[in-house]
């Protein structure tokens, strides 16, 4: 018989885990049994609401500024004692024809999307060294793998999520698993915008995905084998394989 809750047992943190896609892989992740640590930064109330609901515990940090992250690894710690799995998934998005983007926004979308990501990986491979060893999982972006013309900051950083996954998976192997999920257009609630409303038409499968279903590619890296590390599985209905 199939253990109902087969995360018992491991802790996991997901960043920026108070909304949309963060908040589905929390809640998935507690499903499966998981003792989950949910990170924010500023959406307070939303994470609460996460953290009620997955019986998770509450992590305040910027994530901007890397002695904010090491303090948040530092608080896991010492809550949990250990940490089995990671999910980098707080992000920024921004729209900006790339005549316009200035140094200020590059680095607003850097910070979080590139450099968090690494350090957050060095601070959480740290840690779960500790205990034997654990798995990573990256949220990059369908803008990771595509060239979208008006997000080039945002594309150049999930591109860069995408080739630090391969890095680190080398690097952090044989007891760390590192792998990214690549979502396409996602939506919540709320009219979709025009441009995402194109890509939903231009998609195969002629829908936008859902946070269960980015969760659901979560949780499979998470229980798969360690062997599967280095990986991207784009989960966008098929938009990244038209012509």
């Amino acid at each position: 018989m199939a253990d109902s809750a087969p995360f018992r047992g491991k802790v996991a943190l997901v960043t920026g885990a108070a909304r949309r896609i963060g908040r589905a892989i929390a809640l998935r992740l507690a499903a499966e049994g998981a003792t989950v640590a949910v990170h924010y930064h500023q959406s307070e109330q939303d994470a609460r609401r996460t953290a009620e609901e997955s019986g998770a515990r509450l992590f305040n940090a910027n994530l901007e500024h890397v002695p904010e992250i090491h303090r948040l690894f530092t608080e896991v710690e010492q809550a949990y004692g250990r940490l089995d799995f990671l999910v980098n998934n707080a992000a920024r998005f921004e729209q900006v024809p790339a005549l316009e983007i200035t140094e200020e926004a590059w680095d607003q979308i850097h910070n979080v999307n590139l450099k968090a990501v690494f350090f957050c990986c060095q601070a959480g491979a740290r840690l779960m060294l500790k205990n034997g060893g654990g798995k990573i999982v990256n949220l990059s972006s369908l803008g990771g793998i595509r060239p979208w013309s008006e997000h080039a900051h945002y594309c150049a950083s999930k591109a860069g999520v995408i080739m630090l996954t391969r890095v680190l998976a080398k690097a952090f192997a044989p007891h760390i698993s590192v792998n990214s999920v690549a979502p396409g257009v996602v939506h919540f609630e709320g009219e979709m915008t025009p441009r995402a409303q194109r890509l939903v038409a231009a998609t195969p499968m002629r829908r936008a995905g859902t946070g269960e279903e980015i969760a659901e590619a979560v949780v499979s890296f998470l229980r798969a084998s360690p062997f599967v590390t280095g990986q991207v599985l784009a989960v966008d209905g098929g938009l990244s394989q038209r012509a």
